[in-house]
């Protein structure tokens, strides 16, 4: 197998027909089939069930797909890294959560920008499971998680914090409490749409412990927009960070107190990848950034809805 076919077969199980296949590579239909057969032939089984107009993958197929993917990426971000050397140019392969995270980075890189503004940046956003797999897999150099992280595979340092809030649907009787802030208890045997992370779960099931109670949890989700769906729908009430939350005439956020939770998040990085000179001076500006914003010499005006919770109030964890 050589990065050729992997593209060749990737387009092919994206596109599912070899036609349409060959016009996004720009190249004619016999030789892309060729190319597939011969693949097939190396790997000595079928990638795919060929119907009249339609192709199908195979398990093979669909393992090599999962795979190539990911090989084609590690190839980019390596030809990125090559480059890099010369000086500071190239591509930084970052990974967020929803929240604060990417309010975080989009500032990041454009302080970041203004002083190189040869590099580029490749975003993927995701649940934190899903983000921590790509750090450990190398398809990403670094990330910004909410804690906690596994501190013994991840390195990394916190950048910033916020409460944990209540989305409520406009029509249900706590989004007509007066106030920006609702009980932990007021929560109690309401249905509730919180993160899927395993993690966040368990923390959810000990916050209520702490006030004699079990939350009604009734749909587990990494998406937000989904949370979102759900709960304009009047399916439950989401407990989610603040920042994930934006005007929504269909919704009333109020922060939880009583009890009150906040989230730490962080800039990390996989302990056991090598971090190439390009990273390391990306991670230096966050370093010096959160050291100005501290001195008020680089001030971040956060929207109006934004409320930032005690300092000595306890984590979600």
């Amino acid at each position: 197998m050589d990065l050729r076919s992997l593209r060749y077969f990737v387009t092919v199980a994206e596109e599912l027909n070899i036609t349409r296949a060959a016009e996004r590579l720009n190249m004619s239909q016999p030789p892309l089939s060729n190319q597939i057969k011969a693949l097939e032939t190396e790997l000595g089984t079928p990638l795919f069930i060929r119907g009249k107009r339609h192709l199908k993958l195979t398990d093979a197929g669909s393992l090599l797909y999962r795979r190539a993917v990911q090989l084609l990426e590690l190839a980019e971000q390596t030809q990125q890294e090559i480059r890099s050397l010369d000086g500071l140019s190239g591509t930084i392969q970052v990974s967020v959560v929803e929240g604060r995270a990417p309010y975080l980075l989009a500032r990041w890189i454009a302080g970041f920008r203004a002083e190189y503004p040869e590099v580029r940046f490749r975003l993927w956003n995701g649940s934190g499971d899903e983000v921590f797999e790509r750090l450990d897999r190398g398809l990403a150099e670094i990330a910004v998680v909410a804690a906690p992280y596994d501190r013994e595979s991840f390195e990394g340092f916190p950048v910033s914090r916020e409460p944990w809030v209540a989305m409520i649907p406009t029509h249900h009787p706590l989004a007509q409490v007066e106030g920006e802030c609702i009980p932990l208890s007021s929560l109690v045997g309401e249905p509730l749409i919180t993160p899927s992370r395993s993690s966040r779960i368990s923390a959810i099931h000990k916050w209520f412990e702490e006030i004699g109670a079990e939350p009604d949890i009734v749909c587990e989700l990494s998406d937000y927009l989904d949370a979102v769906a759900l709960a304009e729908q009047g399916v439950g009430i989401c407990i989610f960070p603040q920042t994930t939350y934006t005007p929504n005439r269909m919704l009333v956020k109020k922060v939880i107190v009583d009890s009150a939770r906040q989230v730490e998040y962080a800039l990390v990085w996989a302990r056991r990848q090598r971090r190439s000179e390009l990273v390391e001076e990306f991670i230096n500006f966050v370093r010096d950034s959160l050291e100005e914003e501290k001195e008020h010499r680089q001030p971040y005006h956060m929207p109006e809805y934004e409320y930032f919770p005690p300092a000595d109030t306890r984590y979600l964890e």
